[in-house]
Order: C-alpha cells, then sequence, then structure tokens
C-alpha cells in the first residue's frame, strides 16, 4: 500500500511540469494544470496602483516607480474580475490540503481579500511585512507606507489539514512563537538584480519574505506553483530549500533574467531531517500505555512534578493515582494545576535512575528512535 502510494506521488510530479518557468496569461496555463497537483501558491499580483501622476523627490528628481504596463486595468470592475479568474484557478489546483499566499498593498489587499473569501477560502493569517527601509512619502501628504499584507489562507472552510511548520519557525524565531509581523528590508543591493543598471523588476520581493513563507507552509519535495514568477524569487529560494517549482509568467523578459537566476543556485543537498525541525505533533503518535507495555515505565512506578513537590502512581491500565483521584497523565496535571487541560507529556518526569529524573516526553522520544518510528 505505501509503495503505491509512493508510485502515485513520483508518477504525479513526473506528469507536472516541475521546475519550469511556462510562458503565458496565469488565467490561461492554470487550465493547463491538473487538478488538485500543488502543495503550496504564493501569488504577488498586480497591486493596480492607479497612479496617476510621476512622483518626484525632492530635488525633482523622478522616482522609479511602477508604472508597468501589466499593472495598469482600466477600473475595479475589471481589475476584480482578473482577481476572480486568477485565484479561481489557483483553487482548482490547489491539493485539498494546501495553502495559499497572496500578498497585495493598501491599493489591492482588502479586494483581493473580499473576494478570496467569496470564492470559499478560508483565511489562517494576515501577515504584516513591515518594510524596515521603506520608501519616503515624498509630497508628505500621508503617513510613510512601511507595511505590505500577505494573506495565508486554505483551500476550504472544510479543510483538516494543512502543512504549518511551528516548531521550525519557532527555532527560528529564537525559540519564540513567529508573530505574524516580519520584520524585513525591502529588496536592495547585490540581491536586487538590474539589466543596463536598471531595476530588472519594478516589484521584486526580498528572499528572505520567500524563505519564511516556504519553510512555513510547505516540506522538502513538495510542489510550489507562482502564478506571477517575475524574476523568479519563488523559484531560487524553492530550489535553496528543496523544494519543487512551477512558475507562470507573460515576460518573456523575466523569464529569462528568472532561469539565469535559478540556475546559478547550488541546492544544499541535505535531507529532509537536515533541513528541517518537525514539530512534535507531527510525530508518530504514541500513548502512554505503549511505554508501561515496553516496559519503559513501571506499574506502580512513581511519576514526579518536575521539582518533587508532587507525586503520582502509575497503574496498569495507564492512568496515574494521585491522592484519592485517578485519570490520564494530562488530566491529574490538570487538576494540580486547577485548570481544564493541561500536557502530561510536559509535567511529568520519572526516576531512569537513583536521583536522576527524566521527562517522560524523553522517554517517548526514545520509545521512537528504538522502535524505529521516524
Amino acid at each position: 500500500m505505501m509503495r503505491q502510494h509512493v508510485f502515485s506521488e513520483k508518477t504525479e510530479r513526473e506528469s507536472l511540469p516541475v521546475n519550469t518557468i511556462l510562458h503565458g496569461n496565469c488565467i490561461d496555463v492554470l487550465k493547463t494544470l491538473p487538478e488538485k497537483s500543488v502543495d503550496l501558491i504564493f501569488a504577488d499580483p498586480p497591486y493596480n496602483l492607479q497612479l496617476q501622476h510621476e512622483l518626484l523627490r525632492p530635488n525633482q528628481t523622478i522616482v522609479d516607480g511602477v508604472d508597468d504596463a501589466w499593472d495598469q486595468f482600466v477600473d475595479f470592475v475589471e481589475y476584480d474580475q482578473f482577481t476572480k479568474e486568477w485565484l479561481s484557478g489557483c483553487q482548482r489546483v490547489l491539493k485539498d490540503d494546501g495553502t495559499i499566499w497572496v500578498i497585495g498593498s493598501y491599493h489591492n489587499i482588502f479586494r483581493v481579500g473580499k473576494i478570496m473569501m467569496d470564492l470559499g477560502y478560508w483565511i489562517l493569517n494576515d501577515v504584516v511585512w513591515h518594510k524596515t527601509n521603506p520608501m519616503p512619502n515624498f509630497r508628505g501628504t500621508r503617513f510613510q507606507n512601511a507595511t505590505e499584507t500577505l494573506i495565508w489562507a486554505k483551500k476550504s472552510t472544510e479543510q483538516k489539514k494543512y502543512t504549518f511548520n511551528y516548531q521550525a519557525m519557532k527555532n527560528f524565531n529564537d525559540e519564540k512563537q513567529m508573530q505574524n509581523v516580519w520584520h524585513i528590508p525591502l529588496c536592495t543591493g547585490r540581491e536586487r538584480i538590474k539589466v543596463n543598471g536598471k531595476k530588472a523588476h519594478s516589484t521584486q520581493k526580498p528572499e528572505a519574505l520567500l524563505y519564511r513563507v516556504i519553510l512555513s507552509s510547505s516540506n522538502p519535495g513538495a510542489t510550489l506553483l507562482d502564478p506571477f514568477f517575475g524574476s523568479g524569487t519563488t523559484g531560487a529560494v524553492a530550489k535553496r530549500l528543496q523544494r519543487n517549482y512551477i512558475g507562470i509568467e507573460l515576460s518573456a523578459e523575466y523569464i529569462d533574467i528568472a532561469r539565469e537566476r535559478i540556475a546559478a543556485i547550488v541546492p544544499t543537498g541535505l535531507s529532509e531531517t537536515e533541513l528541517v525541525t518537525k514539530s512534535k505533533r507531527d510525530a508518530p503518535r504514541v500513548s502512554f500505555g505503549q511505554l508501561i507495555e515496553s516496559h519503559y515505565i513501571a506499574v506502580g512506578q512513581n511519576l514526579y512534578s518536575k521539582d518533587r513537590k508532587v507525586t503520582a502512581i502509575v497503574k496498569a491500565d495507564a492512568q496515574l493515582l494521585w491522592q484519592d483521584k485517578s485519570g490520564s497523565i494530562h488530566r491529574i496535571a490538570a487538576l494540580i494545576h486547577n485548570k481544564t487541560a493541561f500536557n502530561g507529556w510536559e509535567y511529568w518526569y520519572c526516576e531512569d535512575s537513583p536521583g536522576h529524573l527524566v521527562s517522560i516526553d524523553d522517554l517517548r522520544e526514545k520509545y521512537r528512535r528504538e522502535n524505529k518510528m521516524g
């Protein structure tokens, strides 16, 4: 059964145009991809900036803003229809356990979010990208715009499973939960791709931004889709992190730039376990009873709180006896703390040698290793 599953995944990958850039309008190209075929989508669509006048610096030089034809629409009706069509195409090709990220500015992200909700996507987070080196507001008529917003959503309300590498992101953030405000500078310096001294792409995103997106919500070997591939940031980071990518891009010039950029990247060659630290919730399930029946913990043995102020006795049915109360490792820990729930794996310790305590969670990890449970 397992080999059949692996074979089907391999066949699926081989039938997809992975690690290639498809030339064309994303709405048309999306129709050519198989249904439910990609694990993660990152979309950086046109923002419809609605720029009406040249923007000048105090010294009267022109600001190199976004005036590309691909960002221009007749009106909001046209933009909304365009947005609905590409988001519908993405929803069709996204796997039932996949997620999508869409980035935008105040010009478009609220319209995009409304359309996503109308289509049935379910928003998991909004992530605020705080640009630590934002462009000044040259006219001095508004607050300096220092943020963009990313919407992270699953395919539908009913979707139960999706990838979120919680522990990896916590590790990435110095053992603190990763928050939804990301302080990352604009793409500048050596990372900014230039052609003949000018920016190759007016809205090139920093690799650091895509690094967090891809690391948090996909696994090595996953297939990522970017329907607005541009200069190839998604593909570059995907290759570094050993994911597959599919890019869709309207501009042949951008495709050439992206191909050259990605070809220059050398993959790490690390295994999946070396790339990402999995969350405990992703580990194979081991019950407290399994530790008892396999003699990692003995019936009648004492369990202790870390400070040894609390003691409970292990019963044959994997319950604990504390004072006159009997219950699971979680229920007894919750009673002790006067809470409705508590993680017993993190609370209880036992002696593995006289005077030395070991966490029962560590015993659970030892059980997984010795029984080759991954």
